[in-house]
């Protein structure tokens, strides 16, 4: 099952966080909401399997902090 760790306010956030989680080695899946006709600047829900959660959660906290 997939979890959400993070909903970033756009795309461009979005695959800056799945590239530093994809880099640990997670499975990302990312997931736009939202209104379709804002495309780059709609907010995207970042998911990773429920069982890499809260590792997930903490490496994005960490990437925020620098």
């Amino acid at each position: 099952m997939w979890t959400v760790i993070y909903i970033a306010p756009n795309k461009l956030i979005a695959e800056k966080y799945k590239k530093i989680l994809t880099d640990e080695g997670m499975l990302v899946q990312l997931r736009a909401i939202g209104s379709t006709h804002l495309g780059e600047h709609a907010s995207v829900e970042i998911l990773v399997p429920e069982s890499e959660a809260e590792e997930a959660h903490e490496i994005i906290t960490g990437a925020m902090g620098s």
